[in-house]
């Protein structure tokens, strides 16, 4: 087993905070990993990202090589374009749809998520406003690790006693909403992984999971959703 992740984003999204969730989750796991240096953080608003190496074979270099990265996952959705000569064919992209507005010329972001609905494998997640349902405004980049969640080699029991020792300073208020984050956003990556396993395109089904309310997807009805579009 391997798992190969780049990890992306801006300064201050929480790219650190993801590498050392899925840092220990690895190591209790029993899992070799390396990480690459989390590049970019000293400027607030900058590009930063990180090579993270997961396995259950030794690994002889932190960073991952151009065209075998398992995953991109990307809390800033421009951010991907600069490191899609990473993923492997059959990769997968996890994406928040929230533009982060740190350039004068940032592109239309009709146009920049147009472009990852057109990827083979993609997960695009409104991480925003999974966040802010939970009243944690700053708790996107959890959103996007349960997104993530189903395409690791973990489960959602390897998180909690990290999260609870992560946040646990700050109250049992923030640990338990932390995990509630995780798990809107999990739900919103295992719909779209089942839905891409039908057969359906990453733009069709990005196109039924958009509007849906994480809290509800448990109870719907997969084929009847795949029906909506046929």
């Amino acid at each position: 087993m391997k798992c190969d992740i780049v990890l992306a984003g801006v300064g201050g999204q929480g790219i650190l905070t993801i590498a050392y969730l899925l840092d220990n989750a690895a190591v209790n796991k029993g899992l070799c990993f390396k990480q690459a240096e989390v590049h970019g953080m000293s400027q607030r608003g900058g590009a930063v990202y990180s090579h993270l190496r997961i396995s259950d074979r030794e690994i002889l270099s932190d960073l991952v090589p151009e065209g075998q990265a398992d995953m991109i996952l990307a809390v800033e959705p421009l951010e991907v374009q600069r490191y899609l000569s990473y993923l492997n064919p059959n990769g997968v992209v996890v994406s928040n749809v929230e533009p982060y507005l740190n350039i004068p010329n940032y592109p239309a972001i009709e146009g920049v998520l147009g472009a990852l609905v057109k990827l083979p494998k993609s997960v695009l997640v409104n991480a925003k406003g999974i966040a802010n349902s939970a009243k944690l405004p700053r708790a996107e980049n959890m959103a996007m690790v349960g997104a993530a969640l189903p395409f690791l080699p973990f489960t959602m029991d390897d998180f909690e006693p990290i999260i609870s020792e992560m946040f646990g300073r700050k109250g049992e208020r923030v640990v338990s909403g932390n995990m509630e984050v995780i798990k809107a956003g999990y739900a919103v990556g295992a719909l779209t992984a089942k839905l891409l396993e039908k057969g359906l395109t990453s733009e069709q089904a990005n196109g039924l999971t958009k509007d849906l309310d994480p809290l509800e997807i448990e109870q719907l009805n997969v084929e009847e959703l795949i029906a909506k579009i046929q």
